[in-house]
C-alpha cells in the first residue's frame, strides 16, 4: 500500500535578473560597440582628410575652414556624394560600376546637344538623359547577369565605349568636347530653380548639397527599412544563399546597375 506524501514540493528557483540574455553581448561595453558600427571608418577617414587639408591650409584667414571654403568645397563633394550613394548600393549588392564616373560626363553631354542642336526643352532633355543612363545601366546589369563575367570587365569596357562616344559625337558636332546651355533655353529658369540655385544666403550654399543629403537619407531608408534593402545586403553577402530562400538575385543586381 503506497503512502502518499504531505510534504510540499519545492518551489522553482527563480531566474537570475537578465537570464534569456546573450551572454556574448553581457560584457560589451558601449565603445566596443561603437566601434564595431562599420559605418565608424568612413567618418573617421572623412575626419582625418578635413583635418589634413585644415592643417596645410596656408591660405590668408585659413579660407578651407571658413564658411566661404566650406560652400566652396561642398559644392564640388555633392557632385561626387550623389554618385557615390548609388555605387554604394552597388557595392553593398556585390557589384562594381567603372563607368559611373564617364557615365555622368556622357549624360551631361547628351543633355547640352539636346538643348543646343536640337532645342529640346530642359525637363524634357532631363528626362530623356535618365531613360539613357537607366538603359546603359540595365545593359551593364543584364550582361554580367547573364554572362556571369566579373562587374569589372563588363563596366571597364562600357567605360571605353562612352568615353569614345563622347569624344567622337562631340568632335563630330562641334568639333569640340563641349556643349554651351544657354540660359534662354526653353525651362532653364525653373530647372536652375530646383537644381542649380543657393541657399543660405549671403554664404549661397549650392542646391546641390540639398540633394546630396535628401539622396543620401533615402538611400539609408531603403537600405534598412524596406525588403529590397534585406535583397541587396543578401545578394552581395551570399547570392547562391539569397537565390535559395527566394531573393531574385538577378533582378536586383540589374535594378541596382
Amino acid at each position: 500500500m503506497s503512502v502518499a506524501s504531505t510534504q510540499p514540493r519545492p518551489s522553482p528557483a527563480p531566474q537570475q535578473a537578465g537570464a534569456g540574455r546573450d551572454e556574448r553581448l553581457a560584457g560589451v561595453s558601449v565603445l566596443v560597440r561603437l566601434l564595431q558600427r562599420p559605418e565608424l571608418g568612413a567618418l573617421i577617414g572623412a575626419l582625418a582628410v578635413y583635418l589634413l587639408f585644415a592643417s596645410v591650409d596656408a591660405t590668408p584667414g585659413h579660407l578651407f575652414t571658413s564658411i566661404a571654403g566650406m560652400q566652396n568645397w561642398t559644392d564640388a563633394a555633392s557632385t561626387y556624394g550623389i554618385m557615390a550613394v548609388a555605387v554604394a548600393l552597388l557595392m553593398i549588392g556585390g557589384e562594381f560600376d567603372l563607368s559611373a564616373g564617364v557615365m555622368t560626363g556622357t549624360s551631361g553631354l547628351l543633355l547640352g546637344m539636346l538643348i543646343t542642336r536640337q532645342q529640346v526643352n530642359v525637363w524634357v532633355a532631363i528626362v530623356a538623359v535618365l531613360v539613357f543612363a537607366g538603359i546603359i545601366g540595365a545593359a551593364n546589369g543584364m550582361l554580367v547577369v547573364r554572362t556571369k563575367l566579373p562587374s569589372f570587365i563588363i563596366t571597364l569596357a562600357t567605360f571605353f565605349v562612352l568615353r569614345g562616344v563622347d569624344v567622337g559625337v562631340t568632335r563630330l558636332l562641334t568639333n569640340t568636347v563641349r556643349f554651351d546651355i544657354s540660359d534662354q533655353a526653353p525651362g532653364f529658369v525653373s530647372a536652375q530653380s530646383i537644381f542649380g540655385s543657393t541657399f543660405l544666403a549671403p554664404y549661397n550654399f549650392q542646391d546641390a548639397v540639398l540633394w546630396w543629403i535628401a539622396i543620401t537619407v533615402i538611400a539609408t531608408v531603403v537600405l534598412t527599412q524596406t525588403t529590397f534593402g534585406n535583397w541587396i545586403f543578401a545578394v552581395g553577402g551570399d547570392a547562391n544563399a539569397a537565390r535559395a530562400v527566394g531573393v531574385p538575385v538577378a533582378r536586383t543586381k540589374v535594378i541596382l546597375f
